[in-house]
């Protein structure tokens, strides 16, 4: 599976070494991110809003967008990889202190996820990837000062199963208005997570 990563303009994180990618995107603010990384991005896209003009990124390809849009800078780039044939997208900076761009960029990994691809937002402290049928039975390594969460962000996800885990469970329901995922621990070296329907987001947080 192809991977594109796609960096946008919330707080700053460092890109962990162990994410691998095939494309670089830079969101807007992104691309001064990319530069503190020390990557350079394959193509940077974005209102530029919160960022320099486009006449200052010499040799790299710019798609700039009008600032009065529907689509976000991270959605625009989103499309722009899907376009691409990326089934596998990784969201870095993508959180921070605006909630409102938190909630937009999670609302945009289930986008991926309907469109059949596989969403992840990667921070220090936090790891978030989709779940939907289609990926089968997915493991989740144990992470020792860590606990991880399941959320439906579809009105419901049904045929949750859940193993490994304090609070196993066998074809269960989960709904979006209701947080019984919160908050699960690992009791053996791995969990294994799958559902039959819906898009579940898996959180791991640092305790």
């Amino acid at each position: 599976m192809k991977t594109c990563l796609i960096i946008t303009g919330g707080d700053y994180e460092e890109m962990p070494d162990r994410i691998q990618y095939d494309f670089a995107i830079a969101c807007d603010k992104g691309y001064e991110y990319a530069k503190r990384m020390k990557l350079s991005p394959d193509v940077i896209i974005g209102d530029f809003d919160s960022a320099a003009e486009p006449s200052e990124y010499s040799g790299i390809s710019v798609v700039r967008a009008p600032h009065e849009k529907d689509d976000t800078d991270t959605m625009l780039a989103i499309k722009y990889a899907l376009g691409l044939k990326y089934e596998h997208i990784i969201l870095l900076c993508a959180l921070g202190s605006r909630f409102d761009h938190t909630l937009a960029n999670i609302q945009s990994a289930a986008y991926v996820a309907k469109a059949g691809g596989v969403c992840e937002i990667v921070s220090e402290k936090e790891w978030m990837r989709t779940i939907t049928a289609k990926d089968g039975r997915i493991v989740l390594p144990a992470i020792k000062g860590r606990s991880f969460s399941l959320f439906s962000i579809t009105d419901k996800c049904e045929g949750l199963t859940v193993s490994g885990a304090y609070y196993d469970c066998t074809n269960a329901t989960l709904t979006n208005t209701f947080p019984l995922g919160q908050s699960n621990e690992w009791v053996e070296k791995e969990a294994t997570v799958s559902i039959k329907d819906g898009i579940l987001l898996a959180v791991e947080s640092a305790m």
